[in-house]
């Protein structure tokens, strides 16, 4: 039976939950499932009550990338559009990995701020057997989230690599045994869900531009002052002072 379905969002409270749904195609995604995304990563943008997204996916792999067969088709966004949004999405953004995670979604992964991962997750980037040349964004990514060197040991040669080495060259935040992803992600939302929303978003989108060199000193200056004026600032402050857990509005 095919229970190929497209990428699917769900939202509780303070957590959106965008999962892709082909597994009987490792979770490959199609042209229609960019613009799906991409739709479902402006409602979280636009609904400020998300504080994190979790990225997650059915069946045993992660994800296979984007249909090789469809590089050419036509569509409304590329690949490219799409994981720069998700890089760019307002919330924290966490990446449940359970298995396989090839091609294109290697990036997709990157994208996110986390990466959880169970010792089944390997990865393979096999755009130089294709002879495809990666985009831009995508190679400032690797580089800056990963290094040069595992870059170009991913790029360059196309190995495959195992959760152990994963996690050595920065991939995953964290490894944790299978039978214990499902809580250690719920772990790190809640944890993350329960900061204050306007400094941590802020950094986030600082912290990623200076990352690919492309800081905006006046933005980053006007987050830094909305946060030092900012309603959860004092939250913060009196929380700390009363020894209890802020109650943080994002106001």
């Amino acid at each position: 039976m095919d229970i190929s379905q497209p990428p699917e969002l769900q939202i509780d409270g303070a957590l959106a939950t965008l999962t892709l749904r082909r597994p009987q195609q490792a979770n490959r995604l199609q042209p229609q499932d960019l613009d799906t995304v991409l739709a479902h990563l402006a409602r979280v943008d636009a609904e400020h009550s998300v504080r994190v997204l979790c990225l997650r996916s059915s069946g045993r792999h992660f994800c296979s990338g984007y249909d090789i067969g469809s590089i050419s088709a036509a569509r409304t966004a590329d690949f490219e559009t799409m994981v720069n949004a998700l890089e760019d999405a307002r919330p924290l953004t966490v990446a449940v990995l359970q298995g396989g995670v090839y091609g294109g979604a290697t990036d997709l992964a990157l994208a996110c701020d986390f990466r959880l991962g169970t010792p089944a997750v390997d990865l393979f980037m096999p755009a130089a057997r294709l002879g495809l040349h990666f985009y831009r964004r995508g190679l400032e990514r690797y580089v800056s989230r990963l290094g040069l060197e595992p870059a170009k040991r991913l790029f360059l040669t196309a190995q495959r690599l195992d959760a152990e080495e994963l996690q050595r060259i920065g991939f995953l935040s964290r490894l944790v045994p299978a039978a214990e992803l499902d809580g250690a992600a719920a772990e790190l939302c809640a944890a993350l869900a329960a900061l204050a929303p306007l400094a941590v978003q802020g950094m986030k989108k600082h912290l990623n531009r200076i990352a690919r060199g492309a800081l905006d000193a006046d933005d980053l200056q006007r987050d830094v002052a909305r946060a030092a004026a900012s309603h959860d600032l004092a939250e913060g402050r009196a929380a700390w002072a009363e020894k209890r857990a802020p109650r943080f509005e994002g106001r």
